[in-house]
């Protein structure tokens, strides 16, 4: 198992920026990608962001493209997510994903892990 803690969330001004984190622990895999999906209140939970392994794809929702980055740590198991110019439809709870055998699509699988989510609250 995989075990993943995200931090990081808060309650943030219109234009304001959080930085999240995602820790993994337990059977960690080298080779895993790393990312972040939200889910706002009576919507379906949706992509953010993803990274691979290495670092050599990124792929961004284009709700958030120019405004988030999404950077990892390999070393510490650790993937961080910095939100800029945040906006009030922004606001969700963030969960973190860690996949085994470095999918970097924007659908879910059966196989990957979760966290168990940060509240990002932003107001106009």
């Amino acid at each position: 198992q995989v075990q993943l803690v995200e931090s990081g969330g808060g309650l943030v001004q219109a234009g304001g920026s959080l930085r999240l984190s995602c820790s993994a622990s337990g059977r960690t895999f080298s080779g895993s990608a790393m990312g972040w999906f939200r889910q706002a209140p009576g919507k379906e939970r949706e992509f953010v962001a993803i990274r691979s392994w290495g670092g050599t794809t990124t792929y961004y929702a284009d709700a958030v493209k120019g405004r988030f980055t999404i950077s990892r740590d390999n070393a510490k198991n650790t993937v961080y997510l910095q939100m800029n110019s945040l906006k009030p439809e922004d606001t969700a709870v963030y969960y973190c994903t860690y996949r085994p055998g470095n999918r970097v699509g924007p659908d879910p699988a059966p196989t990957d892990y979760w966290g168990q989510g940060t509240q990002v609250t932003v107001s106009s």
